[in-house]
């Protein structure tokens, strides 16, 4: 990085040089115009156009004719998280269907990509998603809307014995990761081209909303598995109701450090996301509790009600980790707040 003065001409214009390698490669010569943008972390930016925009960038893929359907889907969602607008994948002619069926259960699977050309041996998906319609900030408040309510839904199917709730729940996983995945392309975006400074936020902060994302990715996660305890716990006869207010009070309280914690993040506000932080003092020990109840069961009970403990106990963890980060990001916004 190289340093240059700031000077002053007249009594309210300050002025910097440009450097020269940059102003002959961007074919500009004195007398043109060029559009600067203030950026969200104090920056200016410089553009020799108005309105540019990083050229499109594009993965090639070679099928080989061995590939499982897993690892080629695989590989369409490290190139579109990794930020390449256009993917395309070519094959052998007897392989097209296989390649095609893939192709498209991909675009239904993440939020953007389309199939816009196919050729005997090839197909290109571009990526027409817009970052600034949806930012990673808008990104993580559906995910928090998810998940909590998978939470709530996930034990109120088991206690209610509604497997369709159940199933239902366990389906709303793909959302979520649909979600993490946007919010993981535009920190790679914003380290190789930069979105748009009018919506833009600083790679730091999209590297904690990364960082957040992947967190409630996992609270996702941990809300499916437990849905997926509803074959034994739903068909219970054993699972009285004081041991299910018990379940619902950890539920409750595994929800409220995860409100709070997002709360924080939303607002920035440090009081809050330290609430939720030492809260967790008191949700384990409603965890403890619980986990000393279900001890006494035996079998596939003991397991599943084992496995419905630990994620409750889990998600309070990592809703504490939202709060931690949370912290890091308010100081880092604004430095000097007390």
């Amino acid at each position: 990085m190289e340093g240059r003065k700031l000077q002053l001409a007249g009594k309210s214009t300050f002025l910097v040089s440009l450097p020269k390698r940059w102003v002959t490669s961007a074919g500009l010569k004195a007398g043109d115009a060029l559009f600067v943008d203030t950026e969200s972390d104090g920056s200016v930016s410089v553009r020799p156009r108005s309105g540019d925009r990083p050229q499109i960038r594009r993965k090639i893929f070679v099928e080989k004719g061995e590939e499982s359907r897993d690892h080629l889907l695989r590989k369409f969602i490290g190139a579109y998280v990794t930020g390449f607008g256009l993917i395309e994948i070519r094959f052998a002619p007897d392989r097209g269907p296989f390649v095609r069926r893939v192709a498209r259960e991909f675009c239904r699977l993440v939020i953007g990509p389309e199939v816009i050309e196919e050729t005997r041996n090839s197909i290109v998906v571009q990526d027409l998603s817009d970052p600034t319609e949806l930012s990673s900030e808008k990104c993580l408040r559906r995910m928090h809307l998810t998940v909590r309510t998978m939470l709530e839904d996930a034990v109120l199917a088991i206690k209610t014995g509604d497997e369709n709730l159940a199933r239902d729940v366990d389906q709303r996983g793909q959302d979520v990761n649909r979600l993490y995945w946007m919010v993981a392309k535009q920190y790679h975006l914003a380290h190789s081209a930069p979105l748009p400074s009018s919506d833009r936020s600083t790679a730091a902060v999209i590297h904690g909303h990364r960082l957040i994302a992947k967190i409630l990715e996992r609270v996702g996660y941990h809300a499916q598995r437990i849905a997926g305890t509803y074959a034994v716990l739903a068909e219970s006869k054993t699972i009285d109701a004081k041991l299910w207010k018990e379940i619902e009070d950890v539920r409750t309280s595994a929800v409220s450090i995860l409100d709070k914690s997002f709360h924080a993040l939303v607002t920035r506000d440090l009081e809050v996301a330290n609430q939720a932080i030492d809260s967790r003092a008191e949700h384990q020990r409603l965890v403890d509790t619980l986990a000393h109840r279900v001890s006494t069961r035996k079998g596939a009970e003991l397991l599943a009600l084992g496995s419905l403990v630990d994620s409750l106990g889990r998600t309070a963890a990592y809703a504490a980790e939202i709060a931690e980060e949370t912290i890091d990001l308010a100081v880092l916004m604004n430095p000097v707040a007390s």
